[in-house]
Protein backbone atom coordinates (compact mmCIF):
# COMPACT_ATOMS: atom_id res chain seq x y z
CA UNK A 1 0.00 0.00 0.00
CA UNK A 2 0.96 3.10 -0.50
CA UNK A 3 2.01 5.50 2.16
CA UNK A 4 1.32 9.12 2.34
CA UNK A 5 3.56 12.18 3.92
CA UNK A 6 1.80 10.43 7.59
CA UNK A 7 3.43 7.74 7.63
CA UNK A 8 0.55 5.84 7.27
CA UNK A 9 -1.10 3.79 4.66
CA UNK A 10 -3.83 5.95 2.42
CA UNK A 11 -6.95 3.78 3.38
CA UNK A 12 -5.87 3.44 7.32
CA UNK A 13 -5.74 7.68 6.51
CA UNK A 14 -8.39 8.00 4.91
CA UNK A 15 -10.74 5.93 7.40
CA UNK A 16 -9.26 7.89 10.30
CA UNK A 17 -10.34 10.67 8.36
CA UNK A 18 -13.76 9.92 7.75
CA UNK A 19 -13.96 8.90 11.80
CA UNK A 20 -12.81 11.92 12.60
CA UNK A 21 -14.94 14.35 10.04
CA UNK A 22 -18.27 12.06 11.14
CA UNK A 23 -17.43 12.21 14.72
CA UNK A 24 -16.55 16.61 14.89
CA UNK A 25 -20.00 16.49 12.53
CA UNK A 26 -22.07 14.36 14.91
CA UNK A 27 -20.97 17.07 17.77
CA UNK A 28 -21.77 19.82 15.56
CA UNK A 29 -24.89 18.56 14.83
CA UNK A 30 -26.30 18.61 19.01
CA UNK A 31 -26.18 22.00 18.77
CA UNK A 32 -28.19 21.99 15.26
CA UNK A 33 -30.27 20.46 17.23
CA UNK A 34 -30.90 22.85 19.95
CA UNK A 35 -31.17 25.35 17.78
CA UNK A 36 -33.80 23.75 16.03
CA UNK A 37 -35.85 22.99 18.80
CA UNK A 38 -35.26 26.65 20.35
CA UNK A 39 -36.90 27.68 17.32
CA UNK A 40 -40.23 25.28 17.28
CA UNK A 41 -38.53 23.76 14.52
CA UNK A 42 -38.78 19.79 16.26
CA UNK A 43 -39.18 18.60 11.95
CA UNK A 44 -35.80 19.94 11.29
CA UNK A 45 -34.19 19.18 14.89
CA UNK A 46 -35.70 15.40 13.85
CA UNK A 47 -33.47 15.46 10.73
CA UNK A 48 -30.57 16.93 12.43
CA UNK A 49 -30.76 14.09 14.81
CA UNK A 50 -31.26 11.41 11.63
CA UNK A 51 -28.15 13.31 10.16
CA UNK A 52 -26.34 12.79 13.54
CA UNK A 53 -27.21 8.98 13.60
CA UNK A 54 -25.99 8.21 10.37
CA UNK A 55 -22.76 10.00 10.85
CA UNK A 56 -22.54 8.00 13.88
CA UNK A 57 -22.76 4.69 12.31
CA UNK A 58 -20.17 6.34 9.59
CA UNK A 59 -17.86 6.52 12.30
CA UNK A 60 -18.24 3.11 13.65
CA UNK A 61 -17.79 1.50 10.65
CA UNK A 62 -14.83 3.44 10.28
CA UNK A 63 -13.70 2.11 13.46
CA UNK A 64 -14.69 -1.87 12.36
CA UNK A 65 -12.79 -1.67 9.42
CA UNK A 66 -9.23 0.04 11.10
CA UNK A 67 -9.97 -2.46 13.45
CA UNK A 68 -9.92 -5.17 10.70
CA UNK A 69 -7.03 -3.19 9.58
CA UNK A 70 -5.07 -3.43 12.84
CA UNK A 71 -4.44 -0.27 12.56
CA UNK A 72 -5.91 0.19 16.28
CA UNK A 73 -6.72 -1.30 19.55
CA UNK A 74 -9.71 -3.06 20.51
CA UNK A 75 -11.38 -0.62 22.21
CA UNK A 76 -15.41 0.24 21.71
CA UNK A 77 -16.58 4.16 21.39
CA UNK A 78 -18.02 5.09 24.52
CA UNK A 79 -21.80 4.38 24.18
CA UNK A 80 -20.87 0.34 23.91
CA UNK A 81 -21.19 0.95 19.93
Amino acid sequence: MATGETGFDDVTYDLISVQYHSLKAGHDYGQYVRDARNAGKDDIASFFEEVMAQDSERAKRCHEFLQQLGGIDNTQPQNGG
